[in-house]
């Protein structure tokens, strides 16, 4: 049976006066989102505004199937979930409603939302590539679409083709390339592996740190929480944005985000703490110390994002498309053997 963490969060403090608590009433947050990083910033809104918010967290996976079989008895009111595949889907199965928000249009750029308005980025995971510098100069690194070809057989590191990053990666190849073309650089990886996929982005980044490879992909907040916890990381580690040419399309950006609940009891308290979650003010506290991105273009990054240079130039696919063809991804993993 799954578990399912629920925390209701403190009711406003001193600095909100109870009446106003009182005539506002609680969000219900589903939330993918490990609790402990979400949970500070959920009192803050509390202690702001007077809004109690009732919060429980589960995987990804499971929080939508929840919602999903709840249906108009769900109690929950926002979504928030990673990876755009998932809020691709969220969204196409009908579990989030269209709302109108000229504050999170404003806040979110277009390719980082919805364009049927019913769900917003609120960070980004950028998904790039890391070498190992005693092994490799950064000139002999380029693309995603490079890390195919055989002169780097046994020398290639890669996550499970099971988990949704994987799979949103090979779904943004599949909206710039096409299926045919696609299938090649998969293939071409898989030939190339150093080693059996990895079930997570921390233990690829340790094995190119041990030289058991020499180059990988990677989400970028999985090495901000290594170098967090070990500096000499950054000197067998580095980071290397992918696909940077004129031509080559950008670095894939993943994202985390959200949407108003199709069946959601409080709509309007739901739309205002997905516009505050997006704003100046409340995006330092949504990505630092996740090591993620913010994602409204009006937030600097924590100072470790910046250590390891921010100035890169972002795919500037829809995520709404790449969130479309996962199910094509998932397909093509399974096709070519990619575990």
């Amino acid at each position: 049976m799954k578990r399912f963490v629920t925390t209701v969060l403190a009711m406003a403090s001193l600095a909100a006066p109870l009446a106003h608590a009182q005539s506002e009433p609680a969000v219900t947050v589903y939330s993918s989102r490990i609790e402990q990083l979400i949970k500070p910033l959920f009192d803050r809104y509390t202690k702001e505004t007077g809004v109690r918010i009732n919060l429980l967290t589960d995987r990804g996976g499971a929080i939508a199937e929840r919602l999903a079989a709840e249906g108009e008895g769900s109690p929950a009111d926002v979504l928030l979930t990673v990876d755009m595949g998932n809020l691709w889907s969220a969204a196409e199965r009908g579990l989030l409603r269209r709302i109108e928000s000229p504050t999170l249009d404003g806040n979110v750029p277009a390719n980082f939302r919805d364009p049927g308005s019913r769900w917003w980025g609120l960070s980004r995971r950028e998904r790039t590539i890391f070498f190992d510098p005693s092994k490799l100069k950064p000139a002999q690194l380029s693309t995603y679409e490079d890390l195919a070809d055989p002169r780097w057989k046994g020398k290639l590191c890669l996550r499970t083709g099971k988990q949704t990053y994987t799979q949103s990666l090979v779904a943004m190849l599949l909206v710039k390339h096409g299926e045919e073309k696609t299938e090649q650089i998969v293939r071409g990886w898989v030939d190339n592996l150093a080693t059996d996929v990895f079930t997570n982005d921390a233990s690829l980044l340790q094995a190119i740190a041990a030289g058991q490879c020499e180059v990988g992909i990677a989400n970028t907040y999985y090495y901000g929480r290594l170098i967090s916890r070990d500096a000499a990381i950054r000197d067998k580690v580095h980071l290397f944005w992918a696909n940077q040419g004129a031509d080559e399309g950008g670095a894939h950006v993943n994202l985390s985000g959200g949407g108003v609940t199709r069946h959601a009891k409080n709509p309007a308290g739901a739309q205002k703490l997905l516009e505050w979650l997006s704003s100046v003010e409340a995006q330092s506290g949504y990505t630092h110390g996740t090591f993620e991105s913010p994602v409204n273009p009006a937030v600097e990054p924590d100072d470790i994002i910046k250590g390891w240079g921010i100035q890169f130039t972002p795919s500037p696919l829809n995520a709404a498309d790449i969130g479309a063809k996962q199910p094509d991804a998932i397909r093509l993993l399974d096709r070519v053997g990619y575990r």
